[in-house]
């Protein structure tokens, strides 16, 4: 089911109708509703993948209590959970990409390998509810939380369809509390939720959506286009997977908090970044705390000499670009964004930069301009192999790009009336977020603003294409 869809318009005030009028008396009925809902909403898209969630779920239940009880075989049972998270997470994603790579490798060494791939469908949010389950486990055996004894609370923490696909990847210490403990209806929380979901539709429908039209028909195109417009690709691109991906995470945290719960904020003004370092501590946070947790600190962390943080934020970066997708491009991509760390780690300015670009300031210093812009670039180029689909068309893509070729049409195929318009549209949605950068979780303000938003809702919701969330197929 998607958030942006006339289904989800009339699943979610059925369920906080019941969820509030029905259940609230006891928190046992609550978690119980809650979990069927949630099972309805994966199930909606293809209900044969409840199975697959079910059983990642009741593994790790199962493994929790015996790392618990466990005095010997602590390591082994987490074995296990790792073993079966990542081994279902490799089967349905990466089992292909792992056949294609290894019968090239083959072929590029004079020996031709036939292999047959398997039509597998990716399930949706697999990569999401795996890390989900998986840190669970690990936090178990770390010792830093105790297993839950209530298993439909532990399936509705796995399960809870505001951030069930695409995050954010909550940790069992912040959201099972909340699972366990009464909650009751608070108007203000609740509004604050309402308003928070609003903005992430507008972001969603108005500004990703616009942008995707012109970002699908530029990339399907790129051979025939200027470098001009295809600056404006990935330009639009940014925008787009910023707007796309934040207003997906807006429109959770606020729907869980009209249920009562409180989500880790998933972004934090990415683009008004002054390095990368910065960038990747406002973008994806919920990820990019995980692998920091599960992965960097694991290998060594900072430990070791400026040669060692280089190698652990590669290696995180590189693993983090296959997390992304089951092809080279996004490994490549990590270890773009990888060595943007570089001169960071040489210069000991990885770790600068933690305030809020420009503080009590309607305008940035030109120091500061000149890093959010370079930031914003540099990590806009680095997308054009995420968004290419093939390796050659990303490489075909950047060579044109820095051809500085002048030849070229913007007269492109599909569009009808999306073009160099965007800029304006895209230009206010960036200075509406500046002048909101120190607000985050509540961007809307006023009923002006809200009217606004509504105005644009309308406009842009009755032209525009419903398109999937890009970190659906993740």
């Amino acid at each position: 089911m998607l958030f942006n869809s006339i289904d989800f318009a009339i699943f979610l005030p059925i369920v906080f109708v019941i969820y509030w009028f029905l259940t609230a008396k006891n928190l046992k009925h609550q978690n119980i509703f809650l979990l069927l809902c949630s099972y309805l909403f994966y199930g909606w898209w293809d209900w044969r993948f409840l199975s697959l969630i079910m059983a990642s779920s009741l593994i790790d239940f199962y493994v929790a209590q015996k790392i618990e009880a466990s005095s010997n075989h602590k390591k082994r049972w987490l074995l296990l959970s790792i073993t079966m998270n990542l081994g279902l997470l490799g089967f349905f994603k990466y089992f292909n990409f792992f056949l294609d790579s290894l019968t090239q490798s083959f072929t590029f060494f004079g020996v031709p390998l036939e292999a047959n791939r398997l039509d597998i469908v990716l399930p949706v949010g697999i990569s999401f509810y795996t890390f989900q389950t998986m840190s669970y486990s690990i936090d178990i055996f770390r010792g830093t939380i105790k297993p839950t004894k209530d298993l439909v609370t532990f399936l509705g923490y796995v399960s809870f369809f505001p951030q069930l696909v695409a995050g954010p990847i909550e940790r069992a210490s912040r959201l099972l509390p909340q699972f366990e403990n009464k909650r009751t209806f608070n108007f203000d929380s609740a509004k604050a939720g309402l308003y928070q979901l609003i903005y992430g539709l507008f972001k969603k429908i108005v500004i990703a959506d616009s942008c995707a039209i012109y970002v699908d028909e530029i990339f399907a195109h790129h051979q025939d286009q200027s470098s001009l417009v295809l600056l404006l690709g990935i330009f639009y691109f940014s925008i787009q997977i910023y707007a796309d991906f934040s207003g997906y995470s807006d429109i959770a945290l606020g729907t869980a908090k009209l249920f009562g719960f409180e989500l880790i904020t998933n972004f934090k003004m990415p683009n008004f970044s002054r390095d990368a370092g910065e960038y990747w501590r406002r973008w994806h946070i919920s990820l990019s705390t995980w692998f920091k947790d599960y992965v960097y600190i694991p290998l060594g962390g900072s430990r070791g000499g400026k040669w060692m943080i280089f190698r652990n934020t590669m290696l995180v970066f590189l693993i983090s670009g296959l997390w992304h997708g089951a092809s080279w491009n996004f490994v490549i991509w990590g270890g773009l964004n990888g060595l943007l760390f570089l001169p960071l780690i040489i210069t000991n300015q990885h770790r600068q930069n933690m305030d809020t670009v420009a503080p009590n300031r309607f305008l940035p210093t030109i120091k500061e301009a000149f890093q959010v812009l370079t930031t914003f670039w540099l990590i806009t180029f680095t997308r054009i192999f995420f968004r290419s689909d093939t390796l050659t068309q990303a490489t075909e893509y950047a060579s044109r790009l820095f051809s500085f070729n002048t030849q070229g049409s913007i007269a492109l195929p599909g569009i009808e009336r999306y073009a160099f318009e965007i800029i304006p549209l895209t230009m206010v949605f960036i200075g509406y977020e500046w002048l909101k950068r120190h607000r985050q979780d509540q961007m809307i303000a006023n009923k002006m603003e809200l009217a606004f938003i509504f105005m644009m809702l309308f406009i842009f919701g009755v032209y525009s294409n419903v398109q999937n969330f890009i970190y659906f197929q993740f």
